[in-house]
């Protein structure tokens, strides 16, 4: 069974995360204090960690590069306030792999942890969306029968949102994701490049694949 570590003080919300984890199949094992969850996590050799950054010991961050120094693989999802949100840059230094926003929405959560946990190019190679194909290895994609071009930059944008499809990704976490100095960039660069991938991936077709979320971000879906 998979094994989710779940890092959180707030008894009522560690309670009600274990809850809908173990009802979805996931083993939960939980922590309430930093220090605690890395003498555990060492031993217990969990699948994911969930970690909320509003810890009383150790900084969760803190929390999550020291897990990352030592286990560079193990997917990490943080949990971040709302406010949180805008710094989300600053919190991804510690290595993590996504993050959910409180108030959490089941659904958006189970939906990253899953993509963490079974990335589908390990499991076939390639990625696919629709009838929107792309391949990591030879670096093909393809709309259908359609080959497509793309830019390095452009292709690790595609494989990003198709990585994450239908969750909404903000400008921030895609800047994080693809620029490698994103506090130099602006984030309007985001809307210009996927405006250049709805250009090759969308135009032509009935159905839209690139979705604008207004006021939050991009997300892809069929």
């Amino acid at each position: 069974m998979t094994k989710v570590f779940l890092i959180e003080k707030d008894k009522d919300l560690q309670e009600y995360l274990s809850d809908v984890l173990s009802e979805n199949g996931y083993q939960v094992q939980v922590a309430k204090q930093g220090s605690e969850a890395l003498n555990q996590i060492e031993n217990q050799q969990p699948d994911l960690v969930l970690i909320d950054l509003e810890l009383d010991d150790i900084k969760g961050e803190e929390v999550c590069l020291s897990i990352k120094r030592k286990k560079p693989d193990l997917p990490i999802i943080l949990i971040l306030k709302e406010q949180e949100a805008e710094k989300i840059i600053e919190k991804f230094k510690c290595g993590a792999n996504d993050f959910v926003l409180k108030p959490i929405n089941t659904k958006d959560l189970l939906l990253r942890i899953n993509a963490r946990l079974t990335p589908q190019e390990t499991i076939t190679g390639k990625l696919q969306v629709g009838n929107l194909t792309l391949d990591k290895k030879t670096h093909e994609v393809k709309r259908g029968e359609k080959e497509i071009e793309l830019t390095p930059r452009e292709f690790k944008l595609l494989q990003l949102l198709m990585e994450h499809e239908e969750q909404v990704l903000s400008r921030e976490f895609i800047l994080n994701r693809i620029w490698s100095y994103p506090q130099d960039v602006e984030s309007r660069v985001v809307d210009v490049y996927v405006g250049y991938l709805r250009d090759k991936i969308d135009k032509g077709f009935d159905k839209k694949l690139i979705h604008t979320i207004r006021g939050f971000g991009y997300k892809i879906k069929e």
